[in-house]
């Protein structure tokens, strides 16, 4: 089984966010970028087939070479190979038509990426790249058995979960439940050391055009003042919570 898993490369959660140029860029001044964490639950997920099937495992990336790091540390996770899309990463569709170009090619039998980036919270790229290279989807997968040719997938979905299965090819948009997060991997030494030998093929772009663009960025407006009340006094916070906040 050969198995495409799609890696973005993302700002760190706990990374002070900023912006550029009017507010219409992201300052990456400073960012730490990790593997967004939906891809590194299905970049687990794919290891274990690997080791329990013996698959083999690619990982694919739409970005400059500053992403090379994150696909380095893929690599040092397990993956066999990384192919690097050299292009920047613009939107959504664009992304979409970067990647299933390789998938095409590439006979892959499942590709796994996150239900959508921490940065963006797009949530487009998977169902968009399945419809474009003819494979099934799920999404918000929590869970992922494959035995010949045959998926089983659990996922969520409002008020409970889900059961289904689907033949080979699949594309699916992962999350945590596909793997725990105690599942997760950290490269060791000898991980590190194997990924740098390891190819990582870097392909140039189909020049797909991006069909949005970001026309500004804005931070949340930041938290008001708290208001302190006293326990023993209810008739002062039934009175703000009635008269100044206006939530009774």
């Amino acid at each position: 089984m050969k198995i495409l898993v799609c890696i973005s490369h993302v700002p760190d959660t706990t990374s002070k966010i900023n912006f550029t140029e009017n507010d219409t860029k992201f300052d990456t001044n400073g960012v730490q970028f990790v593997i967004n964490p939906y891809d590194e639950y299905g970049l687990t997920r794919a290891m274990w087939f690997k080791e329990k099937q013996g698959a083999s495992v690619d990982v694919i990336n739409v970005g400059g070479a500053e992403t090379e790091p994150t696909l380095r540390k893929a690599l040092a996770i397990g993956a066999d190979n990384a192919i690097r899309i050299n292009t920047e990463a613009k939107d959504g569709f664009q992304v979409a038509k970067e990647l299933a170009k390789v998938a095409k090619e590439g006979n892959y039998d499942l590709v796994i990426a996150g239900r959508e980036s921490i940065d963006y919270n797009g949530g487009m790229v998977p169902g968009m790249l399945a419809q474009l290279i003819g494979a099934n989807f799920v999404n918000a997968c929590t869970g992922l058995e494959i035995e010949d040719n045959k998926a089983t997938i659990t996922r969520e979905i409002d008020g409970g979960k889900e059961t289904l299965s689907s033949s080979l090819p699949l594309v699916i948009g992962g999350q945590k439940g596909i793997v725990e997060e105690s599942d997760l991997r950290i490269p060791n030494m000898r991980g590190i050391m194997m990924a740098r030998k390891k190819p990582l093929s870097v392909l140039e772009p189909t020049n797909a055009t991006p069909q949005t663009e970001a026309a500004k960025f804005e931070k949340p407006a930041p938290k008001g003042e708290v208001k302190l009340i006293d326990p023993e006094n209810l008739d002062e916070l039934i009175n703000l919570l009635h008269n100044e906040a206006k939530v009774i």
